[in-house]
């Protein structure tokens, strides 16, 4: 794809970035072997653990866990109340999305005590094995401690847009927003009215400013990651889109962006899936 050398313009030392199909079909550019930390990038594969678990039995959406009153279903939507980086409650649950590392700790936290198991290890097992995802690990918090590489996400993105590991019906659910119309602060880009999350991916709808494009569907969900990192879905484009970056969020990634995703957009629009070159999955 032409538009993914991009990057290579970018106040970035080092960026790799890879597109792939609803087909499995993927184009990419740069290191993508690379491993680069992930900082919140790690809550979607986090929340697709806590989801298997779910589907295995071993804890339920709507059982308690976190602050009194919140569940695991608020933990994974930020609307727990808990504090960014405290486990201290700000709001009662499903009152406030409130975005916070210390929700997906304390579900980290639930997970492993459930699974009998340390989360990174329930993780592996439940998530990164069964992908093949042999490039990425979790050596600390379930919110921001994930490292990987493009050709790993990819297959997350794989999955993403084809579960094999869920059932479609609880992926549905986990890109759908949970408790809609919840305002509240999306970090680096200010109060959003509505905030809209669902189950541990963030929901684009109509939010402006955005770190994914004007021409991102409404159905796009993803995360990024203060690394300078971003992973999105775009369902109605049929594809997905994974970006590693050495250069933390600031300015330069709210400029680049957009644009980039756009044009990403724009190529998936005019390019038949043919023009990409097949991986296996």
């Amino acid at each position: 794809m032409q538009s993914l050398p991009m990057i290579e313009n970018w106040p970035v030392p080092t960026a790799a970035a890879a597109v792939v199909r609803a087909d499995g079909t993927v184009a990419a550019h740069g290191p993508t072997d690379r491993r680069f930390p992930l900082a919140s990038v790690t809550k979607p594969l986090a929340a697709y653990a806590a989801l298997v678990a779910c589907e295995e039995g071993a804890v339920e959406l709507d059982e308690p866990a976190g602050p009194a009153g919140s569940t695991i279903r608020h933990l994974l939507a930020h609307s727990s109340g808990l504090a960014f980086d405290e486990d201290r409650p700000m709001a009662a649950p499903g009152t406030r999305r409130l975005y916070s590392n210390a929700g997906f700790e304390a579900l980290g936290d639930h997970i492993a005590k459930a699974a009998e198991m340390p989360f990174p290890e329930y993780l592996r097992q439940a998530v990164l094995e069964p992908l093949g995802m042999t490039a990425t690990d979790l050596p600390g918090s379930p919110a921001k401690d994930a490292v990987s590489s493009v050709e790993d996400l990819v297959r997350f993105a794989a999955e993403l847009q084809a579960p094999r590991l869920l059932h479609p019906a609880t992926l549905a659910e986990a890109t759908r927003p949970v408790h809609p119309g919840l305002s509240g602060v999306l970090p680096g880009y200010g109060q959003q009215r509505p905030n809209d999350w669902g189950l541990g991916f963030e929901i684009r709808d109509g939010k402006s400013p955005h770190w994914t494009g004007s021409m991102s569907s409404p159905r796009t969900f993803g995360h990024f990651g203060q690394a300078g990192t971003f992973l999105w879905i775009d369902p109605d484009a049929g594809a997905g889109c994974v970006v590693l970056t050495d250069r933390s969020f600031g300015p330069w990634a709210v400029e680049a962006w957009p644009v980039f995703t756009d044009a990403v957009l724009a190529e998936l629009r005019n390019q038949p899936a043919s023009a990409s070159r097949p991986v296996t999955i």
